[in-house]
């Protein structure tokens, strides 16, 4: 029964996520774009507007120049999350892939970085009086939740420790489509339970900004303007 409720809900979790996220993305791309207004110093060729972006996702360029503080934890929290996610890969693989196996010693202390970069955040939103007071409650419930998740997962590992195979299990039966049993410790499914729920709230929340940095003009339009005429696609009907 247990297996049951949580493999619907891990369906309707998937569903919302995929869907919402598709949906953000199709109007990312779609609002027009009138202006030529690229953040200069801006590159003048493609090459050096994907190399910009590069920097932007992987570095956080613009973040770091502003506040070195922020920057450290937002990169903390963020590369952390990236090397959990990738250990997490080995409960949907069999075999399990090389890479993962190699980062699995990694992922699974990364956990530790991700609460701290977390910690940080949430202590600035406390902390620095011009940013409390832009705070609102739904931003430290996103970063109640996902402290939960990362303690929650943290504490399975070196806490209360779960079947680790019969969860591998569980999960590649519901890629098949098959519902087993799911193990019944309770820090388990209250890990799984806050996950269902960021699945389900991502799509909504601030924290679905990853795509919007691709889409956004200031970073992904050369610096072109007095060499190429800049005309947004419903400009041009009108001007036709």
């Amino acid at each position: 029964m247990l297996g049951t409720v949580y493999a619907i809900l891990f369906y309707v979790a998937t569903l919302v996520l995929l869907i919402g996220v598709v949906r953000k993305i199709r109007i990312y791309a779609r609002v027009p774009a009138p202006l030529k207004i690229p953040t200069t110093p801006a590159p003048k060729t493609r090459g050096g507007v994907i190399l910009r972006v590069f920097r932007e996702v992987v570095f956080f360029e613009s973040l770091y120049k502003s506040n070195k503080w922020i920057w450290l934890f937002g990169w903390v929290f963020h590369m952390a999350l990236w090397l959990v996610l990738a250990r997490h890969l080995r409960y949907f693989t069999q075999p399990v892939w090389g890479w993962v196996e190699i980062v699995q010693p990694f992922g699974t202390y990364a956990g530790f970085a991700m609460l701290a970069g977390l910690a940080g955040l949430w202590a600035r939103r406390i902390l620095v009086e011009r940013i409390r007071y832009i705070s609102s409650p739904s931003d430290h419930l996103m970063l109640a939740l996902l402290m939960g998740i990362g303690a929650s997962g943290a504490m399975t590992r070196f806490v209360a420790h779960t079947d680790i195979v019969a969860v591998k299990a569980y999960m590649l039966g519901l890629m098949r489509f098959r519902v087993g049993d799911l193990p019944s410790d309770p820090t388990l499914l209250v890990h799984l339970g806050l996950v269902i729920v960021l699945m389900i709230v991502f799509p909504i929340s601030k924290l679905l900004h990853a795509p919007g940095v691709f889409f956004s003009p200031s970073r992904n339009q050369v610096d072109n303007p007095r060499e190429v005429r800049h005309v947004a696609p419903w400009a041009a009907k009108i001007e036709n």
